[in-house]
């Protein structure tokens, strides 16, 4: 399970190889149920340059695990 991160996080790299845990709060946008239970643990392996849709990216499979992948875009808690 692999993410990638934003400046917010990258700090000149020093990101990488990080771990977060990460878990859906809501939807941001009008998808019925965004959200699954639980939390998935991802390890940061790329920076998300400008256009990056939040602070932290996750992989298909990562996003999968906490959310709808019709959702598209949610909200996510993440801590290390």
């Amino acid at each position: 399970m692999v993410a990638g991160v934003s400046d917010a996080l990258w700090n000149g790299g020093a990101a990488c190889g990080r771990k977060y845990r990460v878990s859906c709060v809501r939807g941001a946008n009008q998808a019925p149920r965004p959200c699954r239970k639980g939390s998935v643990v991802v390890t940061v392996v790329d920076f998300c340059r400008k256009g990056c849709n939040g602070v932290i990216n996750l992989s298909q499979d990562a996003f999968s695990r906490i959310a709808d992948p019709d959702a598209g875009k949610v909200v996510v808690r993440y801590d290390q």
